[in-house]
C-alpha cells in the first residue's frame, strides 16, 4: 500500500507564493512519473506538473515560469514551489505517482488566492 500525504496548502494572497509537498511511504525511485494536480472548482483535474525517474520535468503552459517541480530523494518527498500566485490558482492540489500503469493519489490538499 502506498501512501501519498501533501502539505503546505494555504490561503494567500494574488502575487505571493507557496510550497506544497509531498510525502511517499516508498522510495520515489519505484515510479516512473510523479506529478501534481490541480481540480480548480468546477472543472476537471489537470496535470500542472511532472517529474520522471530520471529526472525530466513537464508544466502544463497555464503554471510554465512560475511553477517548479522538485524531489528530495533522500526524504522520498516531491515539491511544487509556486511563485506570483493568481486567483485562477485556487483549488484543490493533488499529488500523484505512477509505476507502469498504476497510479497512486494523495488525498488533495486546497490552495485559495485571494485577489
Amino acid at each position: 500500500q502506498v501512501q501519498l500525504v501533501e502539505s503546505g496548502g494555504g490561503l494567500v494572497q494574488a502575487g505571493e507564493s507557496l510550497k506544497l509537498s509531498c510525502a511517499a511511504s516508498r522510495s520515489w525511485f519505484s515510479f516512473d512519473v510523479m506529478g501534481w494536480y490541480r481540480q480548480a472548482p468546477g472543472k476537471q483535474r489537470e496535470r500542472i506538473a511532472s517529474i520522471t525517474n530520471g529526472g525530466g520535468t513537464g508544466y502544463a503552459d497555464s503554471v510554465k515560469g512560475r511553477f517548479t517541480i522538485s524531489r528530495d530523494n533522500a526524504r522520498n518527498t516531491v515539491y511544487l514551489q509556486m511563485n506570483s500566485l493568481k486567483p485562477e490558482d485556487t483549488g484543490v492540489y493533488y499529488c500523484s505517482a505512477y509505476k507502469s500503469t498504476v497510479a497512486y493519489w494523495g488525498q488533495g490538499i486546497q490552495v485559495t488566492v485571494s485577489s
